[in-house]
């Protein structure tokens, strides 16, 4: 006989009695298609992958990992601030949840142009956008991990034949007021690097960035500090974290720095 869903055990939503509630449950690293709205208002279709979560009170055996599968397929407009929060709201009420959080991490793209023959090659960025709703509050992040080129000041001050550089990681986490572009924190990040880099570059252009680098030397310290007075700058940014880690080329190991700031909080104390 066939049998009807009312019939079928919930054990999920059944009595727990060890008085324990979980912070996070649910699902990691599932890939899902999602179109991204990029500053000039074009869409770009690519693969994020999701991790999903909510809080679990204490007398619940367990969380319904299906529904936050139906959420995603549920979703598959173009993905932006509002639109991300609009899933943070539907997934704590489609499980029943006070706090629940969504991290959603793609490959960006951007159409770059080299500084001198002018050559366009796709660079690509890894970005993340992170989310989390309390009690219907909403609390959202954009984070971007930026390639660039770091040049070594010691290393020019006292070399009589050049400089030794680094490929760069710069990651800015930033909590905004408004709509924050990936772009607008990408441009931050490039602007004070020793050198922004490139997928295609032609001789040229290497003649260009290896003279813009030499000309503007940066330890991993004055990386983040000056990327830090840049977001400084931004009123919309409400609170930064920035990271720079340097893949030394002399050292076996990389050099790494970190600011953070809240901005609302300073301001409160003022």
């Amino acid at each position: 006989m066939p049998t009807s869903s009312t019939n079928i055990a919930d054990v999920q939503s059944s009595q727990d009695t060890r008085n324990i509630a979980i912070d996070k449950v649910g699902i990691k690293d599932i890939r899902h298609p999602v179109r991204i709205l990029d500053r000039a208002g074009n869409e770009q279709h690519t693969v994020a992958t999701f991790n999903m979560y909510v809080e679990l009170p204490h007398h619940f055996k367990g969380t319904h990992m299906s529904r936050f599968v139906d959420i995603l397929n549920s979703h598959e407009r173009e993905i932006s601030v509002d639109s991300f929060k609009d899933m943070l709201r539907e997934m704590s009420e489609r499980l029943e949840a006070k706090t629940g959080y969504i991290e959603m991490s793609f490959p960006f793209f951007i159409n770059k142009i080299a500084p001198a023959s002018g050559v366009k090659s796709l660079m690509d960025y890894d970005v993340t956008l992170i989310g989390r709703i309390n009690n219907g509050e909403y609390c959202t992040q954009t984070r971007v991990v930026v390639a660039a080129t770091s040049l070594c000041p010691c290393s020019k001050k006292i070399s009589n034949y050049g400089a030794h550089n680094q490929r760069s990681h710069v990651t800015i986490t930033a909590k905004a007021s408004s709509t924050i572009w990936v772009e607008e924190l990408i441009d931050v990040a490039e602007a004070e690097a020793s050198s922004e880099v490139y997928s295609l570059l032609k001789r040229t252009d290497e003649k260009v960035i290896t003279e813009r680098a030499y000309d503007n030397p940066k330890f991993v310290e004055d990386l983040v500090r000056d990327v830090a007075a840049r977001l400084n700058e931004m009123e919309n940014i409400l609170a930064y974290t920035v990271e720079a880690e340097n893949f030394e080329s002399i050292h076996n190991h990389s050099a790494y720095a970190l600011v953070e700031r809240d901005k609302e909080q300073q301001n409160r104390k003022l």
